[in-house]
């Protein structure tokens, strides 16, 4: 177990090393397990974390907040519309100054090409840990809360299980990649052999791949890019389709809805599911485009993991709190 992490921003997993998020998960579990015993676990009181939010959420807002209040601090809400961010206040101020006011800064900030710069520029102004709510690039806690539910199911050495993270069709808007980059970049590090099947237009980032290669290869692990739906889904234990938009193939979202709609038939149903291994479970970051994405058997049925997932951001997230806040 890695002991100190005070201070640590998480804008990646894949800046952290293997000890310190097993320290992450070790820690998880411990607070999981203390809430449902109704055990007091206020690790960081009189603690404020500042939520600086620059696309609108519902579990992320609500589990950093709970978890916040769970742990014996306060979460301040930040619409970055209704502040002077909109009119001028930069990344470093942001740093500097809420640095000064608060204990922590999570921060989401999902605009292409310019979250994850606008996230690091933070941090670096930042005396204090700087958490990625989720940026065009990475959602390390998504990430983590989706291993968190694969080690309750599987267990925590999943080496050689294979789970497809695939595109998957959607209608609503053209959402971002950092969740399934940021679960193949986790799953790779743990040995798993990972699909990803996404059509051509549908790219994630290739330095995304090459690190997921690298991870694979120090594992043991494997992973394999693949163009049909289908495929993807035999004799996976975990499948995980969602939607993400063609940012590698064109800055425009209509442009890309275009595309997307060659792929309507890229729908999680119950003959896709009979594909997978006899117990495979299916899960999602949520919110998923219901007979879309995924059919209503699918997302309600008993393979559906996604409500444990969800479950699962609120203990991963206070895990880090607590390790990088105190």
């Amino acid at each position: 177990m890695q002991s100190y992490m005070a201070g640590r921003d998480m804008i990646t997993t894949q800046e952290w090393t293997k000890g310190e998020l097993e320290t992450v998960f070790d820690v998880a579990f411990d607070l999981k397990r203390r809430r449902a015993l109704g055990e007091s676990h206020a690790l960081l009181r009189d603690k404020v974390l500042a939520m600086l939010f620059f696309f609108s959420s519902t579990r992320t807002r609500v589990s950093f907040e709970a978890g916040m209040a769970q742990l014996g601090g306060h979460a301040e809400f930040i619409d970055s519309r209704t502040t002077q961010i909109a009119h001028g206040d930069t990344g470093k101020e942001i740093g500097e100054i809420i640095g000064r006011y608060c204990d922590g800064i999570a921060i989401r900030q999902c605009d292409w090409g310019i979250g994850n710069a606008y996230i690091r520029g933070v941090a670096e102004a930042s005396r204090v840990p700087v958490l990625n709510m989720q940026c065009d690039y990475f959602h390390p806690f998504q990430g983590l809360a989706d291993m968190l539910t694969i080690f309750e199911r599987f267990g925590r050495d999943v080496r050689g299980k294979t789970i497809n993270v695939s595109y998957a069709y959607a209608a609503s808007y053209q959402k971002p990649m950092s969740a399934p980059q940021s679960l193949i970049l986790l799953a790779t590090r743990y040995g798993m052999n990972v699909h990803l099947t996404r059509p051509p237009e549908f790219k994630i980032m290739p330095e995304i791949e090459d690190q997921a290669r690298e991870n694979a290869r120090r594992s043991g692990g494997a992973f394999e890019v693949l163009d049909d739906f289908d495929a993807g889904f035999k004799d996976a234990a975990i499948v995980y389709p969602k939607s993400w938009g063609a940012m590698l193939t064109t800055t425009d979202d209509a442009e890309s809805a275009k595309i997307a709609k060659k792929y309507t038939d890229w729908i999680t149903d119950s003959r896709r599911m009979a594909l997978a291994s006899e117990d495979a479970i299916y899960m999602h970051c949520l919110p998923a485009d219901r007979n879309i994405e995924v059919t209503d058997e699918v997302i309600d049925g008993p393979q559906s993991a996604v409500y444990d997932e969800a479950e699962n951001r609120l203990h991963v997230q206070k895990a880090v709190m607590a390790l990088t806040m105190r």
